[in-house]
């Protein structure tokens, strides 16, 4: 069997040079070792069993925005999101998850963001 020739590291802005397969020197074999993974752990999101628990939340809320419900508005909602986001140590338990519209889910995704920013 012939001898590959090196050739350049997949890792961007590095000079090194391997002839693995995976296409990473020495020093980036960690980036192929870790190929693929959620850095969130277990599936990441999506998936079948998201999209279950997404339809349930769904149609629990009878497709309404229950911000926007709470606010005497009816609006479709297209989405599901934590009251309490799993960066605060919310779950993804049914009584953490509601339904809401875009628009109001991404005003609720600002102010978080920004309340992260600020050390709030």
């Amino acid at each position: 069997m012939p001898i590959k020739p090196p050739r350049p590291c997949k890792a961007p802005m590095c000079g090194g040079k391997t002839t693995t397969s995976h296409g990473y020197c020495e020093a980036h074999v960690g980036r192929a070792i870790n190929w693929g993974k959620s850095k969130r752990g277990g599936q990441g999101r999506g998936g079948r069993p998201w999209r279950r628990v997404r339809s349930a939340i769904l149609k629990r809320d009878r497709y309404l925005c229950q911000p926007c419900v709470r606010m005497n508005r009816i609006t479709p909602a297209t989405e599901v999101d934590h009251i309490v986001g799993k960066a605060q140590g919310g779950t993804d338990t049914p009584d953490n998850l509601e339904a809401i519209c875009k628009v109001c889910h991404q005003a609720k995704t600002a102010s978080e963001a920004l309340a992260a920013r600020s050390g709030d």
